[in-house]
């Protein structure tokens, strides 16, 4: 089993890796065509929300003491995956533009 401490450097690497992702999509946004630009816009919008609210359960669960760790945890956990969902519809859709 993960330490609280692994753990959290984990999620913080995978912040870290979505922020270069929303990079990386700024740049195809910004040389895009109108069309696929507002698409493009519209989709990091979204993501930045998605990553922003990642961001809080990162400090909830460094906040976190033992006794609720392990609930905010497999809160924390399901939000990941839907955000790690999220990331990597967008770039298939995008990479294929």
């Amino acid at each position: 089993m993960e330490d609280k401490q692994s753990y959290l450097d984990k999620l913080s690497l995978q912040l870290q890796k979505w922020d270069d992702e929303l990079d990386a999509l700024k740049i195809k946004a910004d040389s895009a065509k109108a069309e696929a630009k507002v698409e493009l816009q519209e989709q990091i919008t979204e993501l930045r929300e998605k990553k922003a609210a990642a961001q809080t359960k990162l400090k909830a669960l460094q906040e976190a003491g033992d006794e609720a760790w392990d609930e905010i945890k497999a809160g924390a956990e399901k939000s990941w995956t839907e955000i790690r969902g999220a990331f990597d519809r967008a770039f298939s859709k995008f990479k294929k533009d």
